[in-house]
């Protein structure tokens, strides 16, 4: 029995679902072997190597694991899977003897892995649309509300809050394509045997109606995945790359959008704020601390899952000839904790972007701090427009700025709107009245609120289609 008295990983019971965490524990692996071995029995009986009696009798032990008794049999043999057989065998008194027949280890596992990843790609699509559609719901609230823009973290022009969310939305619509086109492509090993060559099976059903290649299709017709036509011993390693990659790939967007939020939450910017609960302690030592602690979080653990395609990587590159087994230990840690990593960031920036506090009194006094530097840009567009030399215009409107921008640092407070207006150099071209208007800020956003709401349609679309395959 596993207790907190010794190592356990966080994933066990700090992070990841329960949902997820039943797809990779042991009882569920345990019993996606036994499902294997039933289909493989049962084709096997459609040609008359099993009786209907042996097929019954593992069926009716089919959900009866026993994990003491497995790993206590493991402890004097050290091969886990052999151990399983042992332990199904000896609950079936009538077709234990028939259990694995023609197959190899990686016959078994590496199907009953393809099915555990598509599990958790469906359950990982099921909660990227849930924080698609949340975050389309705040496109919709705030596709309007003006917002300074900023480019190398200096103030820029302005944009819209429902834009730059947009922008995050996009590119996780993108990912939630990757994830469908990954899913969509994921093939079990099959039943191939000891090297791929399926001689056991060509063995075994000589003389049967079956060739190996139409034994192994229906099998896995009744596990519900499709095999690839030709594999080594186990599947090309190549696919938990891609599979790995494509979850490191949404943890790149989870990064962006997490990290953007602590950005803004951090006190010279102070647009967006966490939400943060009533009895919530922030600090040990600083008792006024409200540090975006979940953010952090998706940002600590998104780095954890881009480290991860290394490795998976490397298991495909060196799976030397028909196979080596220096994969299988990290593939019990590496495959797993991808996606328990992937669930854990997803649920929380779900919850963070739902309860996002978007303090609109700190982004419109931005705007007035700013805006006007930003909409200087439209007034040298109309002073050219209307006659005026671009360059010579440039370096005025430049001149006027930095004087600006030195009195909001010393004082505050700047008078650029009014030095503008003062200046017969600018006004010639342009007048004051016509100046101050262009010099309001909040409505230099252009299609920005058209692209956000077109972007909500685009997720509601995409996430509205009931099949991901």
């Amino acid at each position: 029995m596993f207790t907190h008295q010794t190592y356990l990983s966080p994933f066990t019971w700090r992070y990841g679902s329960p949902r997820m965490r039943a797809i990779w524990s042991e009882v569920h692996k345990r019993h996606l072997w036994r499902k294997i071995w039933v289909a493989l029995a049962e084709v096997q009986h459609r040609v008359g190597l099993v009786s209907a009696e042996q097929l019954a009798d593992l069926r009716t032990h089919q959900d009866k694991v026993d994990l003491e008794r497995s790993h206590a049999i493991e402890a004097e043999i050290q091969h886990d899977l052999m151990a399983e057989i042992k332990c199904y065998a000896e609950q079936c008194a009538i077709g234990g003897g028939i259990i694995h027949l023609g197959a190899t280890s990686a016959d078994i596992e590496d199907n009953a892995d393809v099915l555990r990843l598509r599990e958790s790609l469906d359950l990982v699509l099921e909660q990227l649309r849930d924080l698609l559609r949340v975050l389309a719901e705040r496109i919709e609230q705030t596709a309007d509300l003006p917002t300074i823009g900023f480019t190398h973290l200096q103030p820029a022009e302005p944009t819209t809050v429902g834009y730059r969310l947009a922008c995050y939305a996009h590119d996780l619509c993108t990912d939630y394509d990757s994830l469908r086109t990954v899913r969509q492509q994921l093939r079990g090993k099959g039943f191939k045997g000891a090297v791929g060559t399926s001689a056991s099976y060509a063995q075994l059903l000589a003389g049967t109606s079956l060739t190996p290649q139409q034994f192994e299709a229906q099998v896995m017709e009744l596990l519900g995945i499709e095999a690839q036509p030709v594999a080594t011993q186990v599947y090309s390693r190549r696919q938990d790359w891609l599979v790995v990659s494509t979850l490191a790939g949404m943890a790149l967007t989870l990064h962006k959008v997490a990290f953007d939020i602590r950005l803004l939450q951090a006190p010279p910017f102070g647009e967006w704020q966490e939400p943060f609960a009533q009895k919530q302690v922030g600090s040990s030592a600083m008792p006024f601390k409200r540090n975006p602690i979940n953010a952090e979080n998706i940002d600590s653990l998104a780095r954890f899952v881009s480290t991860l395609p290394s490795v998976v990587w490397h298991n495909a590159a060196n799976s030397l000839l028909e196979r080596t087994l220096d994969d299988s230990a990290n593939r019990r840690s590496v495959l797993p904790e991808a996606f328990l990593a992937t669930d854990e960031m997803l649920r929380r920036l779900t919850r963070l972007v739902r309860d996002l506090q978007i303090n609109q009194e700190t982004i419109a006094q931005n705007l007035v701090n700013y805006g006007a530097f930003a909409a200087t840009e439209r007034v040298l567009m109309e002073a050219v427009r209307n006659g005026g030399d671009r360059q010579t215009l440039h370096e005025i409107i430049r001149a006027h700025s930095i004087v600006a921008w030195n009195e909001m640092r010393e004082r505050g407070a700047h008078m650029l709107i009014e030095s503008l207006c003062a200046d017969t150099r600018l006004t010639q071209f342009v007048p004051s009245r016509r100046l101050r208007e262009l010099m309001r800020a909040d409505d230099y956003i252009g299609d920005a609120p058209q692209r956000a709401r077109a972007v909500v349609k685009a997720i509601y679309a995409l996430t509205d289609q009931q099949q991901d395959v």
